[in-house]
């Protein structure tokens, strides 16, 4: 077997790559820009490296020859980012899909996998927030995502290919880049946590997040190969609020940094949670629990 991870040499992209390579059997070919990715992430692992742009069609026409399998990750995956540069998002994250999508069926790729997320819902009035939801993107990162989701069920038919599409939601685990200005809460927490800082929070911290290791990611990915189409919400189902996860990492860690509050931003969501009914009927089920999730997270930042 032969596949393909866009953005492999990002944070979900290189674990993906680490689950096949630990078979032994599997052929694999990564296309990446690193943009956010790093080449470190990869380095222990048995793969061909591609370094390129998905928003380069003739690039991705070849990089998609002879492969059964194509996981697109590659994206521009900040919302902020996004606001700041919406034009890129566009570029990056619709008109690559739309590359990745067309030299897939091209070629013959028995499916394409795609990486969307729970930002398609905007800020939902039900939490746990199943997948019936009406979408109401907020930002054009949420918005590109979208039309990746709407791209895959429309071309999949008129080219001839399979699609499977997965809404994550807040993804963590090792390897997640801290020291992004568009980082994300884990990994900021545990090295600030680590190293003694304090922690800020925005807000009194009630807001409140669906918490998915990425390992779990990495299966959901594997199920997809022969289950879908979806759109499948990918989480554990629970939440906990910003100030009970900032704690547990205090406490995990072994840290005195202080928790410090301060003003709220302005358009936050303030609950994200996944309805997983419907992945968990199909026959999937996420089995990490974030207490765990935290302490491997931790393991590794400590080194």
């Amino acid at each position: 077997m032969k596949i393909l991870v866009t953005g492999g040499a990002g944070f979900i992209g290189s674990h993906i790559v680490e689950h096949f390579d630990k078979d032994g059997e599997t052929e694999i070919l990564v296309l990446d820009n690193l943009c956010t990715g790093n080449m470190r992430n990869l380095d222990p692992f048995n793969c061909t490296f591609i370094e390129g742009s998905v928003e380069d069609a003739d690039l991705v026409m070849e990089c998609c020859k002879g492969v059964d399998y194509v996981f697109h990750l590659a994206a521009m995956v900040s919302v902020p980012e996004s606001m700041d540069n919406p034009s890129r998002c566009v570029s990056t994250n619709i008109n690559g899909t739309l590359n990745v999508l067309k030299a897939a069926a091209h070629n013959g790729a028995k499916k394409v996998i795609f990486s969307s997320s729970c930002s398609v819902y905007g800020d939902p009035d039900v939490s746990p927030t199943p997948e019936s939801t009406p979408t109401d993107p907020m930002s054009p990162y949420a918005l590109s995502k979208l039309d990746g989701e709407y791209y895959m069920r429309m071309l999949s038919n008129v080219w001839g290919i399979e699609c499977g599409v997965m809404r994550y939601f807040n993804v963590y685990g090792p390897r997640q880049n801290p020291k992004s200005q568009y980082a994300a809460a884990i990994p900021i927490f545990v090295t600030l946590a680590l190293g003694g800082k304090d922690i800020q929070i925005y807000g009194d911290g009630s807001q409140s997040r669906d918490f998915v290791f990425v390992k779990d990611v990495v299966r959901a990915n594997v199920y997809m190969m022969t289950h879908g189409p979806g759109p499948f919400n990918i989480g554990t189902g629970e939440s906990i609020t910003i100030q009970e996860l900032a704690e547990n990492i205090v406490r995990e860690t072994g840290s005195d940094s202080k928790i410090i509050n301060v003003a709220a931003r302005a358009g936050e969501v303030l609950h994200s949670c996944a309805d997983v009914s419907k992945i968990n009927a199909d026959g999937f089920k996420t089995n990490t629990a974030l207490k765990d999730g935290l302490r491997d997270t931790i393991a590794f930042f400590k080194d």
